[in-house]
């Protein structure tokens, strides 16, 4: 019985192998801020991933950063951390040379040029913003990952946001529904509003669960609460 040939694959000509490597990874989980009359809900999960693996269940991606301000921030955790001390470091020292907390509008602008001064090697952080503005009024802001932003009513980032922007397209901004009013709402019906995109985001998506926190910004100041989600 002959024995079957064996192939060889021989290289291909003027192709050189080249090692690959990515300073970033995408640790995933969802964030999202939806501002009202006079607060503003910001929700996020506590879910760290690396692949297909849970490297922890309670990594918060929240930040208190005034007593007006909170900053929500997905993307790589080590990138959110460096970025969330630097802004609390620079927030300090503005406090200490002015004497008072800088304005959340202020801060909008300050991340935005923190993001964009990096720009040739970004943070990979995709951050959301809220708080209440000189005025009393809810506010929200989205960013891209060099600092464009824009002062929105809502927004969302992170891996389930695909899944998070439609419903608060369709229940926030009343979307394609023409007779459908806006109406100020309560911040209770936002919190559970919220929870409820969290709850249904982490149904589909594998990096977003185990732990929900909120944080409500008011003019009297903000709160926190903190609930379950799924753990698989």
């Amino acid at each position: 019985m002959e024995a079957s040939p064996v192939i060889v694959s021989a290289p291909l000509p003027n192709v050189k192998e080249q090692a690959r490597f990515s300073p970033y990874t995408n640790n995933g989980g969802t964030v999202l801020a939806v501002a009202g009359k006079d607060f503003c809900v910001l929700g996020a999960d506590t879910r760290m991933s690396e692949g297909y693996s849970i490297t922890s269940r309670n990594v918060s991606k929240l930040i208190q950063l005034t007593n007006k301000c909170v900053l929500a921030s997905s993307g790589m955790q080590a990138d959110i951390a460096t970025l969330h001390k630097i802004l609390l470091i620079r927030l300090e020292m503005y406090k200490h040379e002015n004497g008072r907390e800088m304005s959340t509008t202020s801060i909008a602008q300050f991340l935005a040029n923190t993001l964009y001064g990096k720009r040739f090697f970004p943070y990979y952080t995709f951050n959301v913003l809220g708080g209440i503005d000189d005025n009393g009024v809810g506010c929200a802001y989205s960013y891209d990952a060099v600092g464009s932003f824009e002062r929105v009513r809502y927004s969302s980032s992170g891996t389930g946001q695909s899944l998070v922007q439609p419903l608060l397209d369709n229940q926030v901004a009343k979307k394609h529904q023409p007779n459908a009013p806006l109406e100020d709402v309560v911040s209770e019906d936002v919190e559970q509003f919220v929870r409820d995109a969290l709850n249904s985001a982490g149904e589909r998506d594998i990096y977003t669960g185990d732990h929900m926190e909120l944080k409500t910004v008011k003019a009297t100041g903000i709160t926190s609460q903190k609930f379950d989600l799924k753990f698989d």
